[in-house]
């Protein structure tokens, strides 16, 4: 299933239909994750009003499509593991880059047996590492 066939069945499982700013702020989303409210906005260039845009956006958090990825007082957006493969990110603290980083079949079963140890059953996980990217290394050196 493509990103758009996803959308439309995530939308009328829920019992919602696809309207052309739904599919707009998907595709957005689907060509720059993550990225911040204001660049969603910025990037629909006036195609979708600024308060549909953040009604949207929180109905696809609702739903599951979309996740907030928090960056201090602010947050970035990104579709959900539905849409895309699952994975984590890196967090620069100086420029506030987000770093997707490649999923890593030995973290994900590390994860599992901590889980099955505590007899807990994950339903979803998300790992946030905080630090600074090599360009603000080399700028501090």
């Amino acid at each position: 299933m493509n990103v758009v066939e996803r959308l439309q069945h995530e939308l009328r499982h829920n019992g919602y239909s696809m309207t052309n700013s739904r599919l707009l702020v998907c595709q957005t989303l689907a060509k720059h994750a993550p990225i911040s409210m204001r660049e969603v906005i910025n990037r629909l260039g006036g195609k979708v009003d600024r308060a549909s845009i953040y009604r949207i956006v929180t109905l696809f958090e609702e739903l599951g499509i979309v996740r907030k990825i928090p960056t201090g007082w602010k947050y970035k957006l990104e579709l959900s593991d539905k849409f895309t493969h699952h994975h984590h990110h890196a967090h620069c603290l100086s420029c506030r880059q987000i770093i997707t980083l490649p999923e890593d079949r030995l973290l994900e079963q590390s994860i599992e047996k901590i889980a099955q140890q505590q007899e807990f059953a994950i339903t979803d996980h998300h790992i946030e590492l905080h630090g600074y990217c090599s360009d603000c290394q080399q700028k501090d050196s």
